[in-house]
Formats: structure tokens, sequence, C-alpha cells
């Protein structure tokens, strides 16, 4: 399977024979009506902020890094606090926590094209073509972004007819991994939690959706560890396309 570029995870026992892991996730995978996507770093590229984040430091990898590590890390905080407040408004702090870090100051405009950045997110280059293979199959977003947010940068992103579904945590007003945000898809879909693929390339909510019943495919773009979370994914795939090789 290596020169597919996809790994396989048996989803409930390390301890299984390789033969038998194999044929279990194929038989999950394959009986599936249903997948729901993660939207930023799974089908959008948030690296690609940088191109806007270049006007005002040198080293724009470094702030992304920074930004989105706070993106998350303040959904996480103000779930436990809860504290919710939308994506957009909380990736504004981040910015502003970011900025500071930087040592960088800016004014109104400079910080709200910043901010703008996250509407014109680039889908990675495979997502298009993996989008349309995936059909007939019912697609849909779950992000933690706000509904503005989200369908302005699927528009952006050319996707704005693909998805059945675009579901935002602010109907339940907390962030994943809370199991209620995941609960959403099933809801609106009104398929069984079993026949819904879950994909994310983020290994905490991969890890989410597993503890919360979805068959998930995890994508490891990066070659990141697995998550010691005990909730392993169904499967890994480095990207869109080899996760619709192993689903065609």
């Amino acid at each position: 399977m290596a020169d597919r570029r996809l790994s396989l995870i048996f989803r409930q026992s390390w301890s299984e024979p390789a033969t038998k892991q194999k044929a279990a996730l194929r038989v999950e995978a394959m009986d599936i009506d249903a997948v729901v996507f993660d939207l930023y770093g799974t089908l959008l590229e948030v690296s690609s902020v940088g191109r806007t984040v270049a006007k005002v430091t040198s080293d724009p990898a470094a702030f992304v890094d920074l930004w989105r590590t706070k993106q998350l890390e303040y959904t996480w905080l103000r779930s436990l606090m809860g504290r919710y407040q939308n994506f957009w408004a909380t990736t504004g702090d981040a910015l502003d926590y970011t900025l500071d870090g930087f040592g960088i100051v800016v004014d109104d405009d400079v910080r709200a094209e910043l901010l703008h950045a996250w509407i014109d997110v680039r889908p990675y280059p495979e997502v298009p073509d993996a989008l349309r293979a995936l059909a007939p199959r019912t697609l849909a977003v779950l992000s933690n972004g706000s509904p503005d947010m989200l369908h302005a940068g699927i528009a952006a992103a050319g996707l704005t007819d693909v998805f059945a579904h675009v579901l935002s945590v602010d109907e339940v007003q907390t962030f994943k991994p809370y199991p209620a945000v995941y609960q959403l898809a099933v809801k609106a879909l009104g398929v069984p939690t079993e026949r819904i693929l879950f994909v994310s390339s983020n290994g905490w909510d991969a890890a989410g959706a597993r503890a919360f019943g979805f068959p998930v495919a995890w994508i490891n773009r990066t070659g990141a560890p697995l998550e010691r979370l005990g909730a392993p994914p169904s499967l890994v795939a480095t990207d869109l396309s080899a996760l619709t090789r192993e689903l065609a």
C-alpha cells in the first residue's frame, strides 16, 4: 500500500493481524453514504494566509504558525471556560497576540486586511478533483468557522456548489472537539453516525470525531505522529487524492 501513499490503522485494536486490519478498514471505508470535511487545513491551505502576512513581516511562515496555534488554543480554552465567541472574533484575538509577539504595530486597515486573508485561503491543489471524485456521496463541511466566514471562504475557493451542507459550531456555541459539534452532521444529514466518514487533517479533530463514533480519515500531509488520545483514525492518507483512490 505504500506506493499508493496510503497507510491504514485498525480502528479498534492494534493487535489484530495486518490482513484483518486491512479488510476491516476497507469494509468500513466503503460502506458510507456521506463524507463530512473539516475546512481549514484539510481542504483549504492555511499557509496561504502567508501571502498577505508577508506585507508586515519578513518571516510570514513563522507568523502564520503562531497565529494558527493561538487561534486553535483560544477555541479550546474558550470552550473549557464557557466563554464562547465566534471563530472570526477568536481569529482576531489570535492575530493581536501574534502581532504583539512579533513586535509589529499595524493600523486598523492593515489589521482588517490581515484578517481578510482567512476569507481567501487557497484550496490544496488536489481538492477540486478529489471532491468531484467523491460524488455522488453527499458532501458537507463541519467547521469551527463562523457561517459568514465559511460561506465566503468556500466561495473564494470556487467550491460553492460542492457541499449539501456547510455546518458551523455557531449553532451549538462551542468548538470542536466537543461532541455536540459532531452531532450537527448527524442531524443535518439524517444518516447514521457509522455511515458518515469524517475527514480532517487535524489530529486532535480526527480523534474527537472518532471518539464521537464516526469512521475517520486523517489527512496527514506532514507525516506527523499519531495523537495519543485513545481514538485512532480509521485510515490515514497523505492527501485527498489518496483517500479518493481508496474509496473509489
